[in-house]
């Protein structure tokens, strides 16, 4: 039974967050499925709001995909003109890069675990919180995918096993240090947890290996 509470808890700017997500996540599907892109907003938005977030980390859980797969910097001004300068920077710092042509996906996850690691100039906790819950939800969703489609699963992504295991592991021990006395520091145990399920299937060995060295800080590694 849910608690009444004297006011709202979100406010229509959440509301209207969703409906634009809604928009502009309208065309895209999930990595290899058919399953609806907002699912994965809403999911890490739900996760965010389950761990002590505040409005506005909510609405940047919502739209935290828009600028990298709708538009860039031009999406960016729409978020920040929309919901206003904090949405948009947890949104920026969730971004990898707004380079286009993207750099080569080893370059890119490095500068992207750096800014994370960094308390002063890179991530602040929210845009953490919101990463996090981002691959929480990633990885969950890789270990449903090993289940229903095998190892293939790994077809769908632009790096290696070992690569992806050494990204999530890297992002995991960083995020778990950043937000230590934190709420989300559940998300990070939970994110561990999820990285252990993919590690023991079949086959994933290399992912597994991969993770080990990101746990330990190791560059990304180059070979398969």
């Amino acid at each position: 039974m849910a608690n009444v509470v004297p006011s709202p808890v979100l406010t229509d700017r959440f509301a209207k967050a969703f409906a634009f997500a809604s928009i502009v996540h309208a065309s895209q599907t999930r990595k290899g499925t058919a399953i609806p892109y907002i699912a994965h907003v809403i999911a890490v938005a739900s996760f965010v709001l389950e761990h002590a977030a505040d409005e506005d980390t909510a609405i940047a859980a919502l739209l935290h995909d828009a600028p990298e797969d709708q538009g860039g910097y031009a999406m960016l001004a729409q978020i920040k003109a929309r919901f206003g300068e904090r949405v948009a920077k947890i949104v920026a710092g969730c971004t990898d890069t707004f380079e286009d042509p993207k750099p080569d996906w080893p370059t890119r996850k490095q500068q992207y675990l750096a800014h994370l690691a960094d308390p002063h100039d890179g991530a602040d906790l929210a845009t953490c919180t919101v990463s996090l819950a981002d691959k929480l939800h990633n990885a969950r969703s890789i270990l449903h995918d090993l289940h229903n489609v095998g190892i293939e699963a790994f077809d769908r992504f632009n790096a290696t096993q070992r690569q992806l295991g050494w990204y999530y592991g890297s992002l995991a021990q960083i995020l778990h240090r950043r937000l230590a006395g934190e709420q989300a520091i559940a998300l990070a145990v939970a994110l561990l947890h999820a990285l252990d399920e993919i590690a023991a299937y079949k086959g994933c060995e290399m992912f597994g290996g991969g993770v080990e060295h990101g746990f330990r800080g190791d560059p990304c590694p180059t070979s398969p």
